[in-house]
């Protein structure tokens, strides 16, 4: 049976559906023609006059967004087998270059270096980084090259990092205690017990003591809210009038109170370090924290340019950036491989026990003997960059690059995960093979564009000595004080190698393994 609608209520209904059509219609028609334009314009802009890399193909608004998938260097990887190792990308319309081998890495970190040096704005780095004023995120110019003259000189200096080696072997042997108090036949959490260490040495080396308690325990938990959030892609750093997302989805509140948290952390930890100095309480300067080494420096003005409170803040955050979250990334893959080619694991345990000889434990003059033992991190760092994708470059002028025309303001991406597994650089690139590096020159400082995990060029990463002294030592203390095996149940085939999402590539899973106390007599 048909109904009839009231004469009242159909007019309403009509009404209705009018203004709902006239106020939608007009949005729809701009939309449209914003679209047209865009497409118009992005594929029309003169490319006949420029010899442009190779591309994708784009979409309106998003360009090559859409491409970029849950794991980029993975997406990246697969795109340039098709495009090539230099690609061009458009993430809404800005031009992102994408650099996926050793050739092209070298022309942009070494020959045309200075050209590629700048850094693109991020509204992640605005909010947690003091408006960018690390020196990791900070533009190129007068400030960066100050903060990077500071940081070379009387902070990462090879002096300033041997200097921190009393710390490194305490901790150490802390762990080492804590492993041989657990329970022989328990898993322990390996992946825990290496974030735990290169925690404590990066507070007592930064902040002059360890923070576990209290208002530390909140800090770490805080500085792993922070490493995700810096990883994070604003959709409005490529299409501008999308950056409300960020307000309404309530990633900018989230990024403003963890900013927030760590500034009053760190602020109470430079207002102890003031009063414990104007007390006159201040320890020999090579045993001085990082904390009492800025605050020297802006005291008595010894690097010729004044420095303020934000920015000495800025240089702790970049100090648990650099030295914590890769650090104990590094440490994690490197037992997992072990775990995973128990042949290398023997032949590892050999050496450190051969050098060490009668002695309980190893020390840092050891390392110096140890061949093997750094085979075993470099082949880590290949096939587990800490930092798959490393921090993104731009350019600051016109430039020729292969004979490709590259605009200034073209954000640049050097996918190191990728360079570290090109079969033209590496014989059987996939496989776990430190043997690789035994008879090699190439090593991860920056000079051999083949392995780039630390960056190179003036941007490269100042921290890379202070990385590799903890992962040189914990591991070798690791492997010379114990027998490592998996789990009962847990075949190799079965450990699962997943990874996370972020700027970071960690374990997606903890990894667990026994320990059991090598006894030398036996």
């Amino acid at each position: 049976m048909s109904t009839i609608l009231p004469s009242s209520l159909s007019h309403e209904i009509f009404s209705s559906f009018r203004m709902l059509f006239f106020t939608i219609f007009p949005l729809f028609l701009i939309s449209l023609f914003v679209i047209i334009k865009y497409w118009h314009n992005s594929n029309n802009s003169s490319t006949t006059k420029k010899n442009l890399p190779p591309s994708p193909p784009r979409i309106p608004l998003l360009g090559n967004l859409h491409q970029f998938g849950l794991f980029p260097y993975r997406t990246l990887h697969t795109l340039s087998h098709k495009y090539g190792p230099l690609m061009l990308l458009y993430f809404g319309k800005v031009p992102v270059l994408v650099i996926s081998s050793a050739d092209t890495a070298r022309k942009v970190m070494k020959t045309h270096d200075l050209v590629f040096s700048d850094r693109p704005y991020r509204k992640m780095n605005d909010i947690l980084l003091y408006g960018s004023k690390d020196m990791a995120s900070c533009g190129y110019g007068e400030y960066w090259r100050q903060l990077r003259s500071l940081s070379l000189l009387h902070i990462l200096s090879n002096r300033r990092v041997q200097s921190y080696r009393r710390v490194r072997e305490e901790e150490t042997l802390r762990m080492m205690k804590h492993i041989k108090e657990c329970s022989s036949a328990s898993p322990l959490n390996l992946s825990e017990l290496c974030a735990t260490i290169t925690n404590d040495i990066a507070c007592r080396v930064a902040l002059g003591k360890t923070y576990r308690e209290g208002k530390g325990k909140r800090f770490h938990k805080w500085l792993l809210e922070f490493g995700e959030l810096l990883g994070t892609v604003c959709i409005g750093d490529y299409i501008p009038w999308l950056d409300w997302l960020g307000k309404v989805n309530g990633l900018y509140g989230k990024a403003e109170k963890c900013a927030k948290i760590l500034d009053d952390f760190i602020e109470q930890v430079i207002e102890d370090h003031i009063s414990r100095r104007s007390d006159g309480d201040v320890e020999n300067e090579e045993h001085n924290d990082f904390v009492d080494v800025l605050l020297s420096v802006q005291k008595t003005d010894a690097i010729g340019f004044s420095i303020d409170k934000t920015a000495i803040k800025a240089l702790i955050l970049d100090m648990f950036i650099a030295g914590t979250d890769t650090t104990y990334t590094v440490l994690e893959w490197t037992m997992t491989e072990l775990l995973r080619h128990q042949t290398v694991m023997h032949k590892l345990q050999d050496e450190v026990r051969t050098v060490v000889g009668n002695r309980t434990h190893v020390t840092e003059e050891d390392l110096v003997s140890m061949n093997y033992l750094k085979a075993v991190i470099k082949e880590t760092l290949r096939l587990h960059a800490p930092v798959p994708l490393l921090v993104p470059r731009k350019s600051m002028e016109d430039i020729k690059l292969n004979g490709y025309d590259i605009a200034a303001g073209t954000q640049v991406i050097v996918n190191a995960w990728a360079i570290a597994r090109d079969p033209s650089s590496w014989d059987q690139p996939l496989e776990f093979k430190p043997e690789r590096f035994m008879n090699s020159s190439i090593d991860y400082k920056g000079l051999d564009f083949e392995l780039i995990p630390f960056g190179a060029g003036r941007r490269g990463c100042p921290g890379v000595l202070f990385a590799i002294a903890v992962n040189e030592l914990v591991l070798a203390n690791l492997v010379h004080h114990f027998d490592w095996k998996l789990p009962d149940g847990v075949a190799v085939k079965d450990l699962d190698m997943s990874e996370t999402v972020g700027i970071t590539c960690h374990r997606k899973y903890p990894l667990l393994a026994v320990a059991t106390k090598y006894d030398k007599n036996e």
